[in-house]
C-alpha cells in the first residue's frame, strides 16, 4: 500500500515536470510563429505571445520573394542529403575498420583520429587546403571536409563492437569478405544509431553557412542559412525593410519591420529540419543508448 502510494506521488510529479519541460520547450516557437504571422505593426505594440492577433504575411512574402531564394534552398536540400548519405557512410566504415584490433598500425590510426577532437588547424590553413586541392568555391566544400567526423566514429565504432561476432564469423566461411559482411550484414543491423548520426549530421549540414562565408564567392552556391543570414543583416540595418515597405505601400499591404523578418526567417529555417526529426525519433533514443554503453 505504501509502495503504491510513493508510487502515485513520483508519477503525478513526474508528470508536472515533463509538463512544464514541454511548455518551456514548445512556448518559444510558438511565440516566434505568432510574431512572424502577426501584422508587423501591431507586433510592435507587444502582448504578442502564442497566437497571432492580427494575421499577416507580409513578413513571409518579403522573404519569400528575395532574390536567389529558391536556389539557396535547393543548393541547402542537395548539401544535407548528398552530405548526409556520403557522411554517414564513410565514417561508419571507417569505424568498422577500426574495430579490427588486427588492423596493422590500429592503436595509431585510432589515436590520430583521437587527436583531431583536440588540435584544430585553424581558418588561415583550412582555407590553404581547400584552395590547393581545388574545392574552394565548388560545391565539394560542403561535402568533402564532412566525410568523417570523429565523435561520430567513436560512437558508430561502439555500436558495432557490441554486435556479435559469430555473425561476421559465419559468414566468413560462407565466402564473404569485409566489404560485403559491413554492407549486407552490420549495415541493416545498425538502423539506430545510423538514424541518430545521420540526424546530427543532417542538422549540422542544414544549419551550416560559415564554410558559405568563408571558401565560397559564387552567388549559385550560396546556401538557404546563408542567405537567410544576408537578409536578417539587411533587415537590421533597414536597407531591404525600407525597399519593402515601399513596395508593399503600393500595394495597399501593411509594412514589415526588422523584428518581423528575425522571427520569420527563425520559422523558414527551422522548420524544414523539424519534419525530418518524427520519422527518426523512435530510432534517435535508442541509437544514443546503444551507442554510449561502453567505450
Amino acid at each position: 500500500m505504501k509502495r503504491n502510494l510513493e508510487d502515485k506521488v513520483f508519477s503525478i510529479i513526474s508528470g508536472i515536470c515533463l509538463i512544464i519541460l514541454c511548455i518551456v520547450t514548445i512556448y518559444p516557437f510558438l511565440h516566434v510563429l505568432a510574431i512572424s504571422l502577426n501584422n508587423a505593426s501591431d507586433s510592435a505594440i507587444g502582448g504578442i505571445y502564442i497566437w497571432p492577433r492580427k494575421l499577416s504575411l507580409d513578413s513571409y512574402y518579403t522573404v519569400f520573394n528575395y532574390a536567389n531564394l529558391t536556389n539557396a534552398f535547393l543548393v541547402s536540400v542537395l548539401r544535407t542529403v548528398i552530405g548526409t548519405v556520403l557522411a554517414v557512410f564513410c565514417t561508419s566504415m571507417l569505424a568498422y575498420a577500426l574495430t579490427k584490433k588486427y588492423l596493422i598500425g590500429y592503436k595509431y590510426i585510432y589515436g590520430m583520429f583521437i587527436f583531431t577532437m583536440f588540435i584544430g588547424a585553424g581558418l588561415i590553413p583550412t582555407f590553404m587546403l581547400y584552395k590547393t586541392i581545388h574545392i574552394f568555391n565548388t560545391f565539394w566544400v560542403y561535402l568533402l571536409p564532412g566525410l568523417v567526423g570523429t565523435f561520430n566514429m567513436i560512437l558508430f565504432r561502439t555500436f558495432f563492437m557490441q554486435l556479435p561476432s559469430s555473425m561476421e564469423e559465419s559468414a566468413f566461411i560462407d565466402g564473404a569478405n569485409e566489404f560485403q559482411i559491413f554492407i549486407k550484414i552490420i549495415l541493416p543491423l545498425s538502423t539506430p544509431i545510423l538514424a541518430t548520426i545521420g540526424l546530427f549530421i543532417s542538422v549540422g549540414q542544414w544549419n551550416g553557412w560559415q564554410d558559405t562565408l568563408y571558401f565560397t564567392s559564387n552567388p549559385n552556391l550560396e546556401t538557404l542559412q546563408f542567405l537567410l543570414m544576408k537578409i536578417i543583416r539587411q533587415a537590421e540595418a533597414s536597407q531591404m525593410v525600407d525597399a519593402a515597405r515601399a513596395s508593399l505601400a503600393r500595394k495597399g499591404i501593411i509594412s514589415i519591420t526588422p523584428e518581423s523578418i528575425k522571427m520569420t526567417i527563425t520559422i523558414v529555417a527551422t522548420v524544414p529540419i523539424l519534419c525530418v526529426y518524427p520519422f527518426l525519433q523512435r530510432y534517435f533514443v535508442k541509437g544514443m543508448m546503444i551507442g554510449a554503453v561502453k567505450g
